[in-house]
Protein backbone atom coordinates (compact mmCIF):
# COMPACT_ATOMS: atom_id res chain seq x y z
CA UNK A 1 0.00 0.00 0.00
CA UNK A 2 3.05 2.32 0.59
CA UNK A 3 4.34 1.61 -2.71
CA UNK A 4 2.22 4.12 -3.76
CA UNK A 5 0.34 6.33 -0.99
CA UNK A 6 1.24 9.31 0.99
CA UNK A 7 -0.93 11.68 3.48
CA UNK A 8 -0.67 15.39 2.80
CA UNK A 9 1.00 17.51 5.66
CA UNK A 10 -2.17 19.52 6.09
CA UNK A 11 -5.87 18.22 5.59
CA UNK A 12 -6.72 20.13 2.08
CA UNK A 13 -10.28 20.01 0.80
CA UNK A 14 -10.18 17.68 -2.18
CA UNK A 15 -11.77 18.88 -5.27
CA UNK A 16 -14.11 17.37 -7.79
CA UNK A 17 -14.39 17.67 -11.52
CA UNK A 18 -18.09 19.20 -11.47
CA UNK A 19 -16.35 21.90 -9.00
CA UNK A 20 -15.43 22.89 -12.28
CA UNK A 21 -19.06 23.97 -13.86
CA UNK A 22 -20.01 27.64 -13.73
CA UNK A 23 -21.29 28.90 -11.06
CA UNK A 24 -23.48 32.78 -10.69
CA UNK A 25 -22.45 33.28 -7.07
CA UNK A 26 -19.90 34.74 -5.96
CA UNK A 27 -17.15 33.06 -3.40
CA UNK A 28 -16.43 35.79 -1.24
CA UNK A 29 -20.48 36.93 -0.53
CA UNK A 30 -20.28 33.05 0.33
CA UNK A 31 -17.83 32.42 2.69
CA UNK A 32 -18.47 36.12 4.09
CA UNK A 33 -22.33 35.07 4.94
CA UNK A 34 -21.50 31.44 6.05
CA UNK A 35 -18.25 32.87 8.88
CA UNK A 36 -19.82 36.08 9.67
CA UNK A 37 -17.25 38.35 8.19
CA UNK A 38 -17.49 41.61 6.77
CA UNK A 39 -17.26 41.69 2.89
CA UNK A 40 -14.67 40.16 1.54
CA UNK A 41 -12.46 40.80 -0.94
CA UNK A 42 -10.39 38.23 -3.32
CA UNK A 43 -6.70 38.06 -3.64
CA UNK A 44 -4.48 36.14 -5.80
CA UNK A 45 -2.85 35.05 -2.34
CA UNK A 46 -2.64 35.30 1.13
CA UNK A 47 0.37 37.16 0.45
CA UNK A 48 -0.84 39.35 -1.64
CA UNK A 49 -3.66 40.24 0.60
CA UNK A 50 -0.62 40.62 3.25
CA UNK A 51 0.77 43.13 0.59
CA UNK A 52 -2.87 45.31 -0.06
CA UNK A 53 -3.44 45.75 3.86
CA UNK A 54 0.36 46.82 4.66
CA UNK A 55 0.19 49.21 1.24
CA UNK A 56 -3.23 50.34 2.47
CA UNK A 57 -2.27 51.26 6.49
CA UNK A 58 1.11 52.57 5.25
CA UNK A 59 -0.83 55.27 2.85
CA UNK A 60 -2.82 56.34 6.10
CA UNK A 61 -0.12 56.61 8.48
CA UNK A 62 3.02 57.45 6.07
CA UNK A 63 5.48 58.07 9.39
CA UNK A 64 5.37 54.87 10.13
CA UNK A 65 7.66 52.27 8.98
CA UNK A 66 7.90 49.81 11.03
CA UNK A 67 5.81 46.13 11.45
CA UNK A 68 5.65 43.62 14.42
CA UNK A 69 5.77 39.98 13.49
CA UNK A 70 5.70 36.72 15.57
CA UNK A 71 9.87 35.42 15.05
CA UNK A 72 8.19 31.97 14.22
CA UNK A 73 5.65 32.42 11.65
CA UNK A 74 5.70 32.04 7.75
CA UNK A 75 8.80 33.92 5.92
CA UNK A 76 6.30 34.85 2.93
CA UNK A 77 5.18 37.30 6.06
CA UNK A 78 8.49 38.57 5.94
CA UNK A 79 8.86 38.77 2.17
CA UNK A 80 5.35 40.93 2.27
CA UNK A 81 6.55 43.11 4.72
CA UNK A 82 10.02 43.99 2.56
CA UNK A 83 7.88 44.20 -0.56
CA UNK A 84 6.44 47.09 0.61
CA UNK A 85 9.15 49.17 1.96
CA UNK A 86 8.48 48.42 5.44
CA UNK A 87 10.95 47.24 8.59
CA UNK A 88 10.36 44.08 10.37
CA UNK A 89 10.50 44.27 13.90
CA UNK A 90 10.67 40.46 15.78
CA UNK A 91 8.60 39.48 18.59
CA UNK A 92 9.33 36.63 21.29
CA UNK A 93 6.81 34.12 21.97
CA UNK A 94 4.98 33.21 24.93
CA UNK A 95 6.89 30.09 26.23
CA UNK A 96 5.02 26.65 24.76
CA UNK A 97 2.43 29.02 22.41
CA UNK A 98 1.42 30.71 19.43
CA UNK A 99 0.90 33.84 21.34
CA UNK A 100 2.67 37.06 21.72
CA UNK A 101 4.73 37.52 24.63
CA UNK A 102 2.91 40.52 26.08
CA UNK A 103 5.79 42.07 28.06
CA UNK A 104 8.44 41.93 24.85
CA UNK A 105 5.37 43.47 22.59
CA UNK A 106 4.62 46.14 24.92
CA UNK A 107 8.20 47.18 25.12
CA UNK A 108 8.28 47.03 20.90
CA UNK A 109 5.32 49.55 20.66
CA UNK A 110 5.67 52.96 19.76
CA UNK A 111 5.02 55.75 17.73
CA UNK A 112 6.69 54.07 14.49
CA UNK A 113 5.06 50.52 14.76
CA UNK A 114 2.70 50.94 11.93
CA UNK A 115 1.20 47.40 12.31
CA UNK A 116 1.80 44.08 14.19
CA UNK A 117 0.48 40.74 13.24
CA UNK A 118 -0.80 38.11 15.77
CA UNK A 119 -0.77 34.74 13.92
CA UNK A 120 -3.48 32.22 14.31
CA UNK A 121 -0.79 29.65 13.22
CA UNK A 122 -2.02 26.09 12.72
CA UNK A 123 -5.54 27.05 12.36
CA UNK A 124 -5.22 27.66 16.50
CA UNK A 125 -7.31 30.89 17.42
CA UNK A 126 -4.20 33.62 18.72
CA UNK A 127 -5.16 36.26 21.70
CA UNK A 128 -5.55 39.14 19.39
CA UNK A 129 -7.99 40.89 22.06
CA UNK A 130 -5.10 41.06 23.82
CA UNK A 131 -2.52 42.56 21.51
CA UNK A 132 -5.40 45.18 20.05
CA UNK A 133 -5.69 46.30 23.76
CA UNK A 134 -2.21 47.21 23.91
CA UNK A 135 -2.39 48.31 20.16
CA UNK A 136 -5.20 50.65 20.27
CA UNK A 137 -3.72 53.43 22.64
CA UNK A 138 -0.77 53.99 19.96
CA UNK A 139 -3.28 53.86 16.82
CA UNK A 140 -1.35 50.68 15.97
CA UNK A 141 -3.30 48.61 13.32
CA UNK A 142 -3.67 44.65 13.94
CA UNK A 143 -4.03 42.42 11.12
CA UNK A 144 -4.96 38.90 12.08
CA UNK A 145 -3.03 36.75 10.29
CA UNK A 146 -5.57 33.89 10.01
CA UNK A 147 -4.02 32.02 6.35
CA UNK A 148 -4.09 28.56 7.57
CA UNK A 149 -7.66 29.44 9.83
CA UNK A 150 -10.63 29.59 7.17
CA UNK A 151 -13.69 28.98 8.92
CA UNK A 152 -12.30 29.22 12.19
CA UNK A 153 -13.79 32.27 15.26
CA UNK A 154 -11.48 34.53 14.13
CA UNK A 155 -11.35 38.57 12.83
CA UNK A 156 -13.52 39.65 15.55
CA UNK A 157 -10.52 42.08 17.12
CA UNK A 158 -8.24 43.14 14.49
CA UNK A 159 -8.94 46.01 12.10
CA UNK A 160 -7.92 43.43 9.18
CA UNK A 161 -8.14 40.20 8.89
CA UNK A 162 -6.54 37.95 6.09
CA UNK A 163 -6.92 34.20 4.40
CA UNK A 164 -5.28 31.91 2.54
CA UNK A 165 -6.44 29.59 -0.28
CA UNK A 166 -3.27 28.33 -1.32
CA UNK A 167 -2.92 24.57 -2.36
CA UNK A 168 -3.52 22.63 0.39
CA UNK A 169 -5.37 24.69 2.84
CA UNK A 170 -9.52 23.76 3.72
CA UNK A 171 -10.07 25.56 0.81
CA UNK A 172 -8.22 26.10 -2.32
CA UNK A 173 -8.14 27.89 -5.48
CA UNK A 174 -4.46 26.76 -6.00
CA UNK A 175 -3.22 29.97 -5.38
CA UNK A 176 -5.82 32.46 -3.66
CA UNK A 177 -6.82 34.50 -1.13
CA UNK A 178 -9.23 36.62 1.05
CA UNK A 179 -9.07 40.18 2.68
CA UNK A 180 -11.49 42.12 5.00
CA UNK A 181 -12.06 44.94 7.27
CA UNK A 182 -14.58 45.48 9.85
CA UNK A 183 -14.41 49.15 9.92
CA UNK A 184 -16.54 49.92 6.39
CA UNK A 185 -14.11 52.78 5.30
CA UNK A 186 -10.97 50.86 5.68
CA UNK A 187 -12.43 48.00 3.24
CA UNK A 188 -12.97 50.58 0.75
CA UNK A 189 -9.68 51.90 0.91
CA UNK A 190 -8.65 48.41 0.73
CA UNK A 191 -10.80 47.59 -2.26
CA UNK A 192 -8.77 50.83 -3.84
CA UNK A 193 -5.29 49.83 -2.64
CA UNK A 194 -6.33 46.50 -4.59
CA UNK A 195 -7.54 47.70 -7.58
CA UNK A 196 -4.37 49.83 -8.20
CA UNK A 197 -1.33 46.41 -7.25
CA UNK A 198 -3.84 43.75 -8.80
CA UNK A 199 -3.75 44.25 -12.69
CA UNK A 200 -4.60 41.37 -15.59
CA UNK A 201 -1.76 39.23 -15.56
CA UNK A 202 -2.99 36.67 -18.35
CA UNK A 203 0.01 34.68 -18.35
CA UNK A 204 0.06 33.91 -14.33
CA UNK A 205 -3.59 33.01 -14.32
CA UNK A 206 -2.96 30.66 -17.07
CA UNK A 207 -0.58 29.34 -15.00
CA UNK A 208 -2.53 29.10 -11.97
CA UNK A 209 -5.30 27.71 -13.96
CA UNK A 210 -3.38 24.57 -15.11
CA UNK A 211 -2.02 24.13 -11.26
CA UNK A 212 -5.37 23.87 -9.72
CA UNK A 213 -6.23 21.45 -12.83
CA UNK A 214 -3.24 19.21 -11.92
CA UNK A 215 -4.21 19.57 -7.72
CA UNK A 216 -8.35 18.20 -8.54
CA UNK A 217 -6.88 15.08 -10.52
CA UNK A 218 -3.43 14.08 -8.02
CA UNK A 219 -4.62 15.50 -4.47
CA UNK A 220 -5.70 12.08 -3.34
CA UNK A 221 -2.99 9.76 -1.63
CA UNK A 222 -1.76 7.96 -4.79
CA UNK A 223 -1.14 11.41 -6.62
CA UNK A 224 0.87 13.14 -3.81
CA UNK A 225 2.68 9.90 -3.60
CA UNK A 226 4.30 11.69 -7.14
CA UNK A 227 3.66 15.17 -6.71
CA UNK A 228 4.87 15.65 -3.20
CA UNK A 229 6.10 12.57 -1.62
CA UNK A 230 8.51 11.57 -3.62
CA UNK A 231 10.48 15.46 -3.81
CA UNK A 232 10.36 15.73 0.14
CA UNK A 233 12.07 12.35 0.47
CA UNK A 234 14.70 13.32 -1.92
CA UNK A 235 15.30 17.17 -0.20
CA UNK A 236 15.08 14.53 3.65
CA UNK A 237 18.26 12.68 2.49
CA UNK A 238 20.31 15.62 0.74
CA UNK A 239 19.29 16.83 4.19
CA UNK A 240 17.83 19.88 2.61
CA UNK A 241 15.16 20.74 5.09
CA UNK A 242 14.18 24.02 4.02
CA UNK A 243 13.11 22.58 0.85
CA UNK A 244 11.57 19.62 2.54
CA UNK A 245 8.85 21.69 4.47
CA UNK A 246 9.08 24.27 1.24
CA UNK A 247 10.03 27.27 3.24
CA UNK A 248 12.06 28.63 0.37
CA UNK A 249 10.51 31.31 -1.15
CA UNK A 250 11.21 33.73 -4.08
CA UNK A 251 11.38 37.81 -3.14
CA UNK A 252 9.12 37.90 -5.92
CA UNK A 253 5.50 37.89 -4.87
CA UNK A 254 2.99 37.59 -8.00
CA UNK A 255 0.53 40.59 -8.14
CA UNK A 256 -2.75 39.60 -10.56
CA UNK A 257 -6.27 39.55 -10.54
CA UNK A 258 -7.98 36.17 -10.08
CA UNK A 259 -10.13 34.65 -13.46
CA UNK A 260 -13.31 33.82 -13.17
CA UNK A 261 -12.45 30.11 -13.79
CA UNK A 262 -10.36 29.81 -10.75
CA UNK A 263 -13.19 31.65 -8.15
CA UNK A 264 -16.20 28.62 -10.43
CA UNK A 265 -13.94 25.78 -8.42
CA UNK A 266 -13.60 27.43 -5.32
CA UNK A 267 -17.06 28.71 -5.21
CA UNK A 268 -18.62 25.45 -5.92
CA UNK A 269 -16.08 23.68 -3.50
CA UNK A 270 -17.14 25.94 -0.67
CA UNK A 271 -20.37 24.22 0.21
CA UNK A 272 -18.75 21.37 0.95
CA UNK A 273 -16.02 23.26 3.02
CA UNK A 274 -18.55 23.28 6.41
CA UNK A 275 -19.08 19.92 6.75
CA UNK A 276 -15.00 19.08 5.89
CA UNK A 277 -14.45 21.49 8.69
CA UNK A 278 -16.54 19.30 11.43
CA UNK A 279 -15.05 16.14 10.23
CA UNK A 280 -11.94 17.47 10.81
CA UNK A 281 -12.86 19.08 14.01
CA UNK A 282 -14.38 15.78 15.79
CA UNK A 283 -11.06 13.84 14.15
CA UNK A 284 -8.65 16.15 15.70
CA UNK A 285 -10.50 16.20 19.09
CA UNK A 286 -10.33 11.96 19.25
CA UNK A 287 -6.74 11.94 18.34
CA UNK A 288 -5.67 14.94 20.69
CA UNK A 289 -7.19 13.01 23.94
CA UNK A 290 -4.56 10.03 22.57
CA UNK A 291 -1.92 11.61 22.02
CA UNK A 292 -2.48 13.82 25.74
CA UNK A 293 -1.78 10.14 27.10
CA UNK A 294 1.68 10.30 26.06
CA UNK A 295 3.20 12.13 29.55
CA UNK A 296 5.52 15.33 28.61
CA UNK A 297 3.96 15.86 25.38
CA UNK A 298 2.12 19.27 24.81
CA UNK A 299 -0.82 19.46 22.17
CA UNK A 300 -1.63 23.10 21.45
CA UNK A 301 -4.91 23.52 21.27
CA UNK A 302 -7.61 26.64 20.91
CA UNK A 303 -7.98 28.78 24.40
CA UNK A 304 -9.23 32.02 22.79
CA UNK A 305 -12.16 30.48 20.48
CA UNK A 306 -12.50 27.53 18.33
CA UNK A 307 -10.22 27.22 15.54
CA UNK A 308 -9.85 24.80 12.57
CA UNK A 309 -7.57 21.85 12.08
CA UNK A 310 -5.69 21.09 8.91
CA UNK A 311 -3.10 19.27 11.20
CA UNK A 312 -2.15 18.64 14.87
CA UNK A 313 1.07 21.08 16.63
CA UNK A 314 3.02 18.27 19.21
CA UNK A 315 5.86 19.88 21.49
CA UNK A 316 8.00 16.88 22.73
CA UNK A 317 10.23 17.57 25.17
CA UNK A 318 13.79 17.70 23.78
CA UNK A 319 15.02 18.96 20.53
CA UNK A 320 17.07 15.56 20.38
CA UNK A 321 13.80 14.15 20.99
CA UNK A 322 11.99 15.38 18.14
CA UNK A 323 14.73 14.59 16.24
CA UNK A 324 14.72 11.30 16.41
CA UNK A 325 10.53 10.65 16.31
CA UNK A 326 11.45 13.03 12.60
CA UNK A 327 14.24 10.11 11.99
CA UNK A 328 11.68 7.36 11.76
CA UNK A 329 8.26 9.80 10.54
CA UNK A 330 9.26 12.58 8.16
CA UNK A 331 10.12 10.20 5.47
CA UNK A 332 6.92 7.66 5.71
CA UNK A 333 4.00 8.94 4.07
CA UNK A 334 2.11 9.54 7.17
CA UNK A 335 1.90 13.30 7.03
CA UNK A 336 4.60 13.88 10.24
CA UNK A 337 6.62 16.79 9.25
CA UNK A 338 7.78 20.09 10.65
CA UNK A 339 5.88 23.45 9.68
CA UNK A 340 8.59 25.92 9.06
CA UNK A 341 11.82 24.94 9.85
CA UNK A 342 13.41 27.96 11.65
CA UNK A 343 12.52 31.31 13.35
CA UNK A 344 12.88 34.46 10.49
CA UNK A 345 15.76 35.32 12.10
CA UNK A 346 17.71 31.76 11.39
CA UNK A 347 16.82 31.87 7.52
CA UNK A 348 19.96 32.63 5.64
CA UNK A 349 18.13 34.16 2.77
CA UNK A 350 16.12 36.48 4.98
CA UNK A 351 19.08 37.94 6.62
CA UNK A 352 19.16 40.89 4.62
CA UNK A 353 15.65 42.11 5.53
CA UNK A 354 15.44 40.56 9.24
CA UNK A 355 17.06 41.76 12.30
CA UNK A 356 19.56 39.64 13.89
CA UNK A 357 17.57 39.01 17.40
CA UNK A 358 17.66 36.05 19.85
CA UNK A 359 13.68 34.87 20.69
CA UNK A 360 14.56 32.40 23.12
CA UNK A 361 10.87 31.24 23.22
CA UNK A 362 10.38 31.25 19.70
CA UNK A 363 13.39 29.30 19.18
CA UNK A 364 12.78 26.62 21.40
CA UNK A 365 9.38 26.31 20.14
CA UNK A 366 10.80 25.75 16.75
CA UNK A 367 13.12 23.37 17.64
CA UNK A 368 10.79 21.03 19.88
CA UNK A 369 7.39 21.08 17.60
CA UNK A 370 6.32 18.48 14.78
CA UNK A 371 3.32 18.67 13.15
CA UNK A 372 1.28 15.53 12.56
CA UNK A 373 -1.60 15.26 9.52
CA UNK A 374 -5.17 15.77 10.03
CA UNK A 375 -6.24 14.57 6.71
CA UNK A 376 -8.88 12.13 6.76
CA UNK A 377 -6.90 9.64 4.75
CA UNK A 378 -4.45 9.33 8.11
CA UNK A 379 -6.13 5.95 9.47
CA UNK A 380 -6.66 5.33 12.89
CA UNK A 381 -3.92 2.35 12.56
CA UNK A 382 -1.63 4.85 10.98
CA UNK A 383 -2.28 7.08 13.59
CA UNK A 384 -2.00 4.41 16.57
CA UNK A 385 1.45 3.82 14.62
CA UNK A 386 2.61 7.36 15.03
CA UNK A 387 1.47 7.47 18.74
CA UNK A 388 3.69 4.73 19.06
CA UNK A 389 6.73 6.13 17.75
CA UNK A 390 6.23 9.19 19.65
CA UNK A 391 5.75 7.73 23.22
CA UNK A 392 8.57 5.05 22.81
CA UNK A 393 11.04 8.39 22.02
CA UNK A 394 9.18 10.45 24.71
CA UNK A 395 9.12 7.74 27.65
CA UNK A 396 11.60 5.25 26.31
CA UNK A 397 9.04 2.73 26.26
Amino acid sequence: MFNYYENPPTAGLPLQWRDWLPVKSSLADKVSARFNLPPLQLTCSGTAALVIALTTLAHQQPERKTVIVPAYTCPLVALAIHHCGLQIQLCDLKPNSIDLETAHLTNLLNEKVLAVIPTHLGGRVSDVASVKKLAQFQQIAVIEDAAQALGAEVGQYGDVVLFSLAAGKGLTMYEGGLLTAPETQLRKSLQKTANKLLPQRFKWEFLRTLQLFGYTALYHPAGLHFVYGRGRRKALRQQQWIAAVGDDFDFDIPMHRVGQIRQHVATNAFQRLPAFLQTLHLQAQQRIQLLQKISAIQVIVDQYGQGVWPFLMVLVPTNQQRDAILKELWTSPLGVTRLFIHTLAQYDYLKPIVPKESTPNAEDFAARMLTITNSPWLTDAQFEQICAVIQRVVCGC
